[in-house]
This record gives structure tokens, C-alpha cells and sequence, in this order.
């Protein structure tokens, strides 16, 4: 998956060269925006069982989202994706859970030419699902409320067209009832993924 992250930035890299004599000033009346980006997702748990180590895996995952302009600076961006990740802790197998993150955020964008930096803050609801347990006998993700914080930047090449680079940082912690097969175990697990996303977007 990372050799396909790199392709796609060489891609767009090039697409950049081909378009360069192609670019949009600043007056983009258009109120939508729509990108196709793919991200990298990786999780700081840190330690959060008795002083064990965490580990949630990286994912890798293909992102839709929709961004809604107010006026030519403010905006309201929805992400729509889902992530698989596994979770050990000091070598234990605690299995695999799928997340499904909705994240709302408010976004600022700069005035600029070709190149438009942006910074924004949000919520999140990460819902939990297709949880496999692993060692455990059972494992239950509790869904969970969080709040983000971003910066990107949208790199014009038409008045259409133009590529994105986006990083957020979600504050999330979750309630998790591990069922050890002796008893319930009650965990509060820092998932706090940072997500770096790289892709295409449309205006309409």
C-alpha cells in the first residue's frame, strides 16, 4: 500500500508539470468542493492497560469527502471513510476492529493563487464494528464522541481541478470491556490517530 501512496504522489506530481499553464485565479464562485484522497491512518494508544503497551496497527483506506463553502474563507468539510486496524498489547492478540469516523469540520481557507493552505477543527462520532477478539474471549468497543484539528493545503490546476494534501489529529478514547474468559476486564483505550491524506478534488 505505501508503494501505491508513493505512485500516486508521482502521478499527481506529474499532473501538476502538465497542468501548470492551466491555473485558476481566485475569484472560484463555486460553492462545493468534492475530493478523493487516500490516507494513512495511525493510532497513538499509548499505554493504557496497567503500564502495557498498546499497539493499533496503521490502515491504509480510500476517503470521500464534501466541503461546503459559506463564503470564499470559511467552509464545513464531512469525511466519509472506514479503517481496519489490529490491536496487540505486549503480544497478545486482541483481534481486529473496523472503524467508521463521520467527521464534521469548520475550515478556514487563506486567500491565495495557485497554492490555498487552510486550517480547521471539528467533531467526530467513530462507531465501532466487525470486531474480531483475538485471544480475548470477547471484546466491545464502546462508540464514542471526539474532536479533530487540520491543516492542508489545495494546489490549483484548473478552475475544476486541484490536488489536496490534508492532516488531521483526532482525539479519541474509547471504553473497551475485554472478557478474558474469567471475567470482564474494563479498559479506556487512546486510539488519538493521526491521519495524512494526499489526493484529487473537483469544484461543482
Amino acid at each position: 500500500m505505501k508503494k501505491t501512496i508513493f505512485s500516486l504522489v508521482i502521478a499527481l506530481l506529474c499532473l501538476v508539470n502538465l497542468n501548470a499553464q492551466d491555473k485558476a485565479d481566485d475569484t472560484n464562485t463555486n460553492k462545493w468542493q468534492m475530493r478523493f484522497r487516500v490516507l494513512a491512518i495511525t493510532p497513538s494508544p499509548g499505554d493504557d492497560i496497567e503500564g502495557a503497551d498498546v499497539d493499533i496497527s496503521t490502515s491504509y483506506i480510500p476517503e470521500l469527502d464534501f466541503t461546503y463553502f459559506f463564503d470564499k474563507n470559511w467552509a464545513a468539510e464531512l469525511i466519509l471513510a472506514t479503517s481496519k486496524h489490529e490491536v496487540d498489547v505486549e503480544g497478545t492478540d486482541l483481534g481486529r476492529v473496523w472503524l467508521l469516523p463521520p467527521t464534521l469540520s469548520l475550515q478556514y481557507h487563506f486567500a491565495g493563487g495557485e497554492v490555498k493552505p487552510y486550517v480547521g477543527a471539528g467533531v467526530n462520532y467513530t462507531i465501532f464494528y466487525g470486531i474480531k477478539s483475538g485471544d480475548a474471549a470477547d471484546m466491545d468497543y464502546d462508540n464514542t464522541f471526539g474532536f479533530s484539528f487540520q491543516a492542508g493545503l489545495d494546489y490549483i490546476l484548473s478552475d475544476k481541478w486541484f490536488l489536496n494534501l490534508d492532516v488531521k489529529k483526532i482525539l479519541l478514547s474509547t471504553d473497551v470491556n475485554v472478557d478474558t474468559g474469567e471475567g470482564i476486564l474494563p479498559v479506556d483505550v487512546d486510539v488519538n490517530p493521526l491521519v495524512i491524506g494526499i489526493g484529487v478534488g473537483m469544484k461543482f
